[in-house]
């Protein structure tokens, strides 16, 4: 969005002032010209519904309902609808939400923010908390306290550790984000006829970067080449579209190749649309907030306001947001650049979507609309609030002081600027209003632990005058145990806020050298983002490190249920963790992923300097996975054959093998097991990465002593590489196949004949503009 999400309850404030509760339509008792009109038909499809209201609109209704703000249309019963709505991770501060001052609808459940739940690697639990999610939304939309549509979720791939929103994402690898995106739609969607809501994937396409450089978003040109635009930028939203069918997607602020996204007839038409088949349900395209006001301000691609509202349209965008009132589509119909039937087309996209949630329904038609407040904020959606962390968290480090034991004679001091948790700081971004914030503090007290708290510092420097030392000190020394709270809040990360250092600040070091020189348990616990740990890592003062994003509303809870080993870490690192040096190593503004003379590499797939790599994280006890004696059913196999074998519409989903693993719990402690599994091998276009997810499983309670079996299905797709210009192509070679991060067990295969293409990727237009020959805009 245009604006920082921390000031968001104030919009959502002033949207309902404006616009009133959202109400749907009465089909029954409404005016006649509603009620005579196809859209009240049940029984005819969404698309003929969809254009049988559409075609009952003036054009002045038609103009008014092509932006976020949409006004309706009074005189057919209709009234206005707010089409910006969050729910990230729980339903969120935005425009279309309107939260009560108190009372029903004041609040809603606050889970973790998906950077964290990603690193679970738990597609249930992704389910689980979208569901959730989705029940909550549906219940204020119900009573008008939201919409039906949610702009959800943010999968751009969090390739640089600079970038202020990569806490908004499921991390740095489109395979996991692809299947944390399957997951999540599903639960937000449903899979009744009737649509449960409306999910939006975010941001189509390349976008991850807010300010660097004296660059900002709104006028950044990602340069990318076609390898690395279909093999990384690409993937989550085909997962969205192709195969998860998601109901809309957000085109973004950046352009790609000299065309802004949002007038990409390339990307919107001809990808998403014709190749992906991203048309089954008319569903639509909306651009990010004063997207389409970026074209003439700030890409310089448009002159005028109605040009840009035009172009966007026309390209095949449906739905304008905008801040205030700053889209001339009045003039763009006015001076005859807008052609009514893209008009009628976009706003039949945008209320097919609308009909398919059932809006112009009867109550009792749709199975969610007795969704209600009792449904939010449920004992079962604080319960799994609280998972959606604990079953997450990272332990980094640990010289056997974790578990503590709770014993209430044992004191601990509580240090740091979040240990308190009286501060919104553990939701993160585009959060709501929680019903109540459970900080360390307040977790240790309920546990009985003896506390002594202080604050510490945010983003300061050593240099910067010191209010938190002394009392810190003080704290520290009267108890047995110290626990420092440190890290990344919204002041250091976020929307239009990129980092320009992912070092620890020096007055966090200061502090922590001063507490790891007490000759005390010392634990740190880490909030937000990485920072480079290498000093903590290395200092054998430092007992303990939990990385634990941000938590959500019970992020204490979740934290003390890993300190005391009520649950154990099982989390695994869903980034790279960089050493500091990289960010002068590297421009934000260069997209391509493999090294080069201007960059060391990015990911772990292409770089291997990490201080701590994707997919890292302890346990509490020690695990033995293996592949069984028959994971595979060959040991080599023919390319030919394999597709012949195949009939799935995508060739890139074609079944492949299911591998058998074991995992055995060799130590003391009964804990979950997060199975990673990589492919590495030197077939396809050279470089050839490192290694590459292919699969991965979360094994459940592996108590000690106990071997639990898990399978890793496996498709022709994940097995391929893209070549240069974007096609995904199966190739002969020697595949290994590696488990765990570090490896713990290797098994190889070999593929013998042709390479031969699963998927040949639609090329841009050679002849027109920059790079990969994007559409250039001429105004009439």
């Amino acid at each position: 969005m245009r604006h920082p999400a921390r000031t968001l309850g104030c919009l959502s404030i002033l949207s309902a002032q404006v616009l009133g509760k959202i109400t749907f339509p009465d089909c029954t008792g409404g005016p006649e010209i509603l009620t005579t009109n196809l859209v009240c038909d049940t029984t005819a499809s969404p698309l003929e519904r969809a254009a049988a209201l559409i075609s009952a609109w003036n054009i002045t209704e038609k103009l008014g309902n092509l932006v976020d703000k949409s006004l309706g249309a009074p005189r057919l019963g209709l009234g206005a609808y707010d089409w910006w709505n969050e729910a990230l991770h729980g339903v969120g501060w935005s425009p279309g939400v309107a939260f009560a001052p108190s009372g029903e609808f004041s609040h809603a459940t606050s889970f973790a923010s998906p950077i964290l739940l990603s690193a679970a690697f738990d597609n249930d639990l992704v389910h689980a908390v979208a569901e959730a999610i989705s029940t909550e939304a549906r219940a204020y939309s119900n009573f008008g306290h939201a919409g039906l549509d949610y702009w959800t979720p943010n999968i751009n791939p969090y390739k640089d550790p600079r970038w202020g929103r990569g806490s908004e994402t499921p991390g740095e690898d489109p395979f996991r984000i692809k299947g944390y995106v399957k997951a999540l739609i599903d639960g937000l969607q449903g899979k009744e006829n009737i649509t449960k809501v409306i999910a939006t994937c975010k941001h189509y396409a390349a976008y991850d970067l807010e300010y660097w450089g004296g660059i900002k978003r709104y006028e950044f040109d990602a340069i990318v080449g076609m390898q690395d635009l279909v093999e990384y930028y690409l993937p989550p939203f085909q997962q969205c579209a192709r195969d998860s069918k998601v109901k809309s997607i957000m085109c973004s602020y950046n352009a790609i190749n000299g065309t802004p996204a949002c007038a990409s007839t390339y990307l919107m038409g001809t990808v998403l649309r014709d190749f992906w088949e991203w048309n089954d349900e008319s569903q639509y395209i909306t651009s990010d907030c004063n997207a389409i006001l970026n074209f003439h301000e700030d890409h310089n691609y448009t002159t005028t306001a109605a040009q840009s509202a035009a172009i966007s349209l026309i390209s095949g965008t449906d739905s304008i947001c905008e801040v205030g009132s700053n889209t001339d589509v009045a003039g763009a119909w006015d001076q005859t650049l807008l052609p009514e039937e893209v008009i009628d087309k976009a706003l039949q996209r945008m209320y097919e979507g609308l009909i398919r949630a059932g809006f112009f329904d009867p109550a009792d038609a749709t199975p969610y609309r007795s969704l209600s407040w009792n449904d939010v904020n449920t004992p079962e959606h604080q319960a799994l609030a609280v998972r959606s962390a604990a079953e997450a968290i990272v332990l980094k480090k640990n010289d056997g002081i974790l578990p503590l034991k709770v014993d209430n004679g044992t004191s601990i001091a509580l240090i740091g600027f979040w240990a308190d948790g009286l501060s919104l700081a553990m939701l993160g971004g585009y959060a709501g209003l929680p019903p109540y914030i459970r900080g360390p503090v307040q977790a240790a007290q309920n546990l009985g632990f003896q506390i002594a708290n202080a604050t510490g510092p945010i983003k300061q420097n050593a240099s910067d005058t010191d209010t938190w030392t002394e009392a810190a000190l003080e704290a520290a020394n009267k108890s047995d145990i110290v626990i420092y709270f440190g890290g990344n809040d919204m002041t250091v990360e976020a929307e239009e806020l990129d980092r320009f250092s992912i070092a620890w600040p020096s007055a966090h070091l200061a502090l922590i050298e001063k507490l790891s020189k007490l000759d005390k348990p010392f634990i740190i616990v880490e909030l937000g983002d990485q920072n480079d740990d290498s000093s903590l890592l290395g200092d054998d003062n430092v007992s303990a490190i939990l990385w634990a994003g941000f938590p959500g509303q019970d992020g204490g809870t979740a934290v003390f249920d890993i300190l005391t080993g009520k649950t154990a870490p099982a989390g695994r690192l869903p980034v790279t963790l960089y050493p500091a040096e990289y960010v002068d190593q590297v421009p934000m503004t260069d997209m391509s992923l493999r090294p080069s003379d201007t960059s060391p590499g990015r990911t772990y797939k292409w770089y291997d300097n990490a201080v701590l790599p994707f997919g890292f994280g302890l346990h509490y006890t020690t695990f033995k996975p293996s592949f069984g004696p028959d994971a595979f059913s060959a040991k080599t196999y023919d390319i030919s054959e394999l597709l012949d074998a195949c009939n799935a519409k995508y060739l890139d989903l074609c079944p492949f093998e299911t591998v058998g693993i074991s995992v055995e719990n060799t130590g003391n402690v009964t804990s979950d097991f997060v199975a990673l599994a990589f492919l590495s091998g030197e077939y396809g276009p050279a470089p050839h990465p490192i290694k590459e997810l292919a699969a991965y499983a979360r094994v459940k309670e592996v108590k000690p002593g106990e071997t639990k079996e898990a399978k890793l299905g496996l498709t022709l797709g994940d097995l391929a590489r893209v070549d240069e210009k974007g096609n995904t192509i199966l190739h002969p070679g020697t595949y290994n196949f590696l488990l765990d991060v570090p490896t713990q067990a290797t098994i190889s295969f070999e593929l013998t004949g042709e390479p031969d293409v699963l998927i040949e990727f639609p090329q841009p237009p050679a002849d027109l503009g920059e790079g990969n020959g994007h559409e250039k805009y001429t105004p009439k």
